[in-house]
């Protein structure tokens, strides 16, 4: 099958959902950070994804991809919190692989904004991020818009990549309240490794 990209931003639900589709058959990554789990696996979200979608679109023609939402009031609370966690691993000198850094600078500008938490800020890179996502595949058919939230979510979803369901299915609430660390702690045969090593060991695309 062609690749799966959830382009949603970082606590929209991207947990949730790679969780969800652990059980219906794909190989799922929840962060991807070498060219060989983009090898591996059929369904990718967070980072880069949210950020690098125009290049992995370049890359893997053909795929699709989801734009999860969620309301701004719910969301910035989370965001906050989960940059206030990352916030000294994102800077320079931070631990975090440099993809991190690269996708949360780009999007969030998390080590250079005056207030990289201020609600208003916080609020118009989401704003920012939506409209350049819709402009992007304003004139095509292989984007889906959707919330963790509807009760027919993951139907949807998997009607959407061609494995429809006869159910009305949800999705699960994965990273819920202050967890921001619950994919970790999942087992599965159908789990990707976000750093997974190949032929070029741990390298990532040129593009970046």
């Amino acid at each position: 099958m062609n690749k799966v990209f959830i382009i949603g931003l970082p606590r929209t639900g991207t947990t949730s959902v790679s969780v969800a589709l652990l059980d219906h058959g794909f190989k799922v990554a929840h962060t991807a950070y070498s060219k060989e789990t983009f090898a591996q696996a059929d369904v990718f979200s967070d980072t880069p994804c949210y950020c690098d979608y125009p290049h992995l679109d370049a890359l893997f023609p053909g795929s699709k991809f989801v734009y999860l939402e969620r309301d701004i009031e719910a969301w910035l609370p989370s965001m906050q919190m989960l940059l206030k966690k990352m916030h000294v691993n994102l800077k320079p000198e931070g631990h975090f692989n440099p993809i991190i850094k690269r996708c949360f600078e780009s999007t969030f500008a998390s080590s250079t904004a005056p207030n990289p938490l201020c609600p208003t800020h916080l609020s118009a890179c989401y704003a920012n991020h939506k409209k350049q996502v819709m402009n992007y595949f304003s004139k095509r058919n292989d984007m889906l818009q959707i919330s963790v939230k509807q009760s027919d979510g993951l139907s949807q979803f998997l009607s959407f990549i061609g494995k429809p369901s006869n159910k009305k299915l949800p999705f699960p609430h994965i990273n819920t309240g202050n967890s921001v660390t619950a994919w970790r702690n999942i087992k599965h045969p159908n789990k990707a490794n976000s750093s997974a090593s190949g032929p070029e060991r741990r390298k990532f695309f040129d593009y970046a």
